[in-house]
This record gives C-alpha cells, structure tokens and sequence, in this order.
C-alpha cells in the first residue's frame, strides 16, 4: 500500500463479507454487522467500501478489489456449503497486482487457521487445546479426554472445557451466609457462566474445583 498511495489519508479500503447479488446492491457503510470499522477508518481519512462476494459475480468483486489500496476479508472457510478455494485463487491474483489483502491465503495456511491456537497453548495468553490431525485421530483420541474432561468438570462445567477454569484457588474461604448455616455440610454452590445461567453444583469434593471467578453460592 505504502508504494501506491504516499497519502494515508488518501488510501482506498474494500471490506470484503459473502452475501447475495441482492446484498451486494443494497450494502453501504452502515447498513452491516461492520459498520464499527467503516466507522474508524473514516475517523482516520481512510475511504471504505463495502465488497460483498460470491462466486456468481466473482469478476465484479475483483475488479473492485484492484481499485482498492487494500482489503480487509471476514469469509468463513466454510459458509452454508461454500468453501473459500475460488474466493483464495481471486485474493492472490489481486495481492500479485499490488493492493495488500488481509489476511492473504497463504499467511492464513502458514497459521493452520486455529491450529495456531494449539501451537501457541505455552504462551501466555494459551489454554488447554489440543489438536486433531486426522478423522482417526479424532476418534482414538477425542472420546477419552471429552470424558475425563467432563468428570474433571462436573463444578466448572458452566465454563467450559478448559483446565484454567478447572484449577482450585490457592485461597478460599466460606461466604458469611454459609458459615451462619452449617458451613461446608450445607453448602449448595452455584457457578455462572458468560449468560449469568446457574448450575446447580452438588457439595462435596466438587467443592474443590471452584473458580475463583464469578462464584457465587446459596445455603441448602
């Protein structure tokens, strides 16, 4: 982009989703789930389009894009049946004739799509995750940890599947309201998932695996 535009400000963007001929006819800036990033680079000076695609007017979304300085993509690499393999072979034409794509196919192949979600678990921002190469694979090995997984979970299972969320806090000490109440015997203990839904967690060794976040808990 840089070599084609010296002005920022001057810079053209194609913001590129799927939809029909319908919807490419009507979109703008602010009639889609996107209008937040036509929103900012405006903000900045920066002109940006709407690039709805499909395969039936394939030739019309390119010829838009090699107008652009750039484009920004949000496609699923499969969406109601429809893969992206004519939609990368048309990225990486018009990333050869100089507009800059977001992401390129081949950067996104290079990360293994979520597969870079496995190869990074030891950083920082890493969970639990494992990855399956192959359908077999996935049969040896899936039905073993989803089983371990929901035993290991039976208090945490409003959090999902993953081990950070499973871990007893260094520290925990009984509510007021449960000590008033019997204490450990007579405790009910909630957890809260992202809905704010409770699930009822028996008292006991699952008492163990409270999180130290977002816990709550009701005297029996």
């Amino acid at each position: 982009m840089q070599g084609r535009n010296p002005d920022p400000t001057s810079y053209k963007i194609a913001i590129l989703w799927r939809g029909d001929a319908e919807a490419r006819q009507a979109a703008t800036p602010q009639n889609n789930r996107f209008y937040r990033i036509f929103e900012e680079l405006a903000a900045v000076g920066i002109h940006a389009e709407p690039a709805v695609y499909d395969e039936e007017f394939a030739d019309e979304v390119r010829e838009q894009l090699l107008k652009a300085d750039g484009v920004l993509v949000w496609v699923d690499p499969i969406h109601q049946g429809k893969t992206r393999a004519a939609l990368d072979a048309m990225f990486r034409d018009v990333a050869s004739r100089g507009p800059w794509v977001s992401a390129h196919p081949d950067v996104i192949l290079k990360m293994g799509v979520k597969e870079v979600l496995y190869r990074t678990k030891h950083l920082g921002w890493g969970s639990d995750t494992h990855l399956y190469r192959s359908a077999a694979e996935f049969d040896a090995a899936f039905p073993w940890r989803e089983s371990s997984s929901r035993t290991a979970a039976t208090a945490a299972r409003g959090f999902g599947r993953s081990s950070k969320f499973q871990r007893a806090p260094a520290r925990w000490t009984p509510c007021a309201s449960c000590m008033r109440n019997g204490g450990a015997s007579r405790r009910t203990y909630r957890f809260r998932n992202s809905s704010s839904a409770a699930s009822p967690i028996s008292p006991g060794a699952g008492a163990l695996l409270i999180s130290r976040f977002n816990r709550a808990c009701t005297t029996a």
